[in-house]
C-alpha cells in the first residue's frame, strides 16, 4: 500500500513539473508575461524562428500593407544568415526577441547551455541592430527556474502566450485564423511562426 502511495505521489510531482515547465501560462517556475488585459482591444502577433526567407518578407508585406507592428522571437544562427531581414524587421518598426541560437529544448538543457544559448543570440542580434533583445521566448515554451534566471540576468523578460494558432501543422490560412478568433478575447499574445526548425533543430552546430 506504501508503496502504490508513493508510486502515486511521485506521479503527481512529476506531472505537475511537466506542466509548468511546458504549459505557456503557468507561473510555476517563475513570472512570466503571458497576456495583457482582457478589456484590452488589442492583441499581440508574436512570431517565432524566423528570420527565414520567403516567410519573413512575406508576412512583412502583409503587415505593412495593414500597418501592424509584431513581435519577431529570432534565432541567432538565422540571424547571422539574413541580417539583411532583421534589419528590415527593426526599420519597419517590428520588436525583435531572443529566440535562443540554435532553437534547442532548455528544460533538458544544462545551466551553462541554456547561457551560452542565449548569449550567443544577443551577440547575433546586437551585431546586426546595434541593440541587444529585451525580450525572450523559449523555443518549445519549455523552461526551467534555472532558465528565467538566466533570461533575468541578462536583462530580458521572458514572454510566453495564451492564443495557439497551430500554424505549425501547416492548415490553411483560413484554418489558421478561425482558431486564433475562437480563442481570442481581448489582450491576448498570439503565438505563430514565420518558418519551420525542426530539421534545423536537429542538424545546427551549437554555438
Amino acid at each position: 500500500m506504501l508503496g502504490s502511495v508513493l508510486g502515486v505521489g511521485a506521479g503527481a510531482v512529476v506531472g505537475t513539473a511537466a506542466y509548468q515547465a511546458m504549459a505557456p501560462w503557468a507561473q510555476g517556475f517563475g513570472r512570466t508575461f503571458v497576456s495583457g488585459a482582457r478589456a484590452s482591444k488589442q492583441v499581440a502577433l508574436t512570431y517565432d524562428d524566423g528570420p527565414n526567407d520567403p516567410h519573413t518578407l512575406r508576412l512583412m508585406e502583409v503587415l505593412a500593407r495593414h500597418d501592424v507592428r509584431a513581435t519577431f522571437f529570432l534565432i541567432g544562427r538565422y540571424v547571422q544568415q539574413r541580417p539583411d531581414i532583421v534589419r528590415d524587421l527593426v526599420k519597419a518598426g517590428h520588436v525583435v526577441g531572443n529566440h535562443t541560437f540554435t532553437h534547442p529544448h532548455l528544460i533538458v538543457s544544462r545551466a551553462v547551455e541554456t547561457r551560452n544559448q542565449l548569449e550567443a543570440c544577443q551577440r547575433a542580434v546586437q551585431e546586426v541592430t546595434g541593440e541587444s533583445p529585451r525580450l525572450f521566448r523559449p523555443p518549445f515554451g519549455g523552461r526551467r527556474p534555472a532558465t528565467l534566471r538566466i533570461v533575468r540576468s541578462l536583462a530580458m523578460e521572458p514572454v510566453m502566450w495564451n492564443v495557439t494558432s497551430w500554424d505549425w501543422k501547416m492548415p490553411p490560412a483560413e484554418k489558421i485564423v478561425e482558431t486564433c478568433a475562437r480563442q481570442m478575447r481581448g489582450g491576448d499574445v498570439i503565438l505563430m511562426h514565420d518558418g519551420v526548425t525542426s530539421q534545423w533543430a536537429r542538424t545546427a552546430p551549437k554555438p
